[in-house]
């Protein structure tokens, strides 16, 4: 196992608040700019399926763990995940590949 997704995931939103408590500005622009995002045309599920691929060509384990976890909750299905990742493994190439395996752990850690 690569990480523990479901703790990871946890920690990052608890840093991300006390970061957010530190520098209250900061994070406003930051919900503002996800608010925006989420008031387009994109459903959740659909979000946060490019979310996820997008982290995974970005290297960024937390949001991996973040947005696997987001998208499990909007109801991605695993063929879904595959597809995002594919998607993401056809622009990225090898490191999408191995950060792609990252990815599916942590979907399957959040399934159980």
């Amino acid at each position: 196992m690569f990480l523990d997704w479901k703790q990871h995931a946890s920690h990052v939103k608890k840093s991300f608040g006390e970061l957010g408590q530190k520098h209250p500005k900061m994070l406003q622009g930051y919900m503002a700019l996800d608010s925006a995002a989420a008031a387009e045309a994109l459903d959740a599920k659909t979000r946060e399926l490019i979310a996820l691929a997008v982290a995974v060509t970005t290297r960024c384990e937390s949001c991996i763990a973040v947005h696997a976890q987001a998208a499990v909750k909007a109801g991605a299905t695993d063929s879904e995940v595959a597809g995002a990742l594919a998607t993401a493994i056809s622009l990225n190439a090898g490191a999408a590949y191995t950060y792609s395996l990252r990815a599916i752990e942590a979907i399957e850690a959040n399934r159980t």
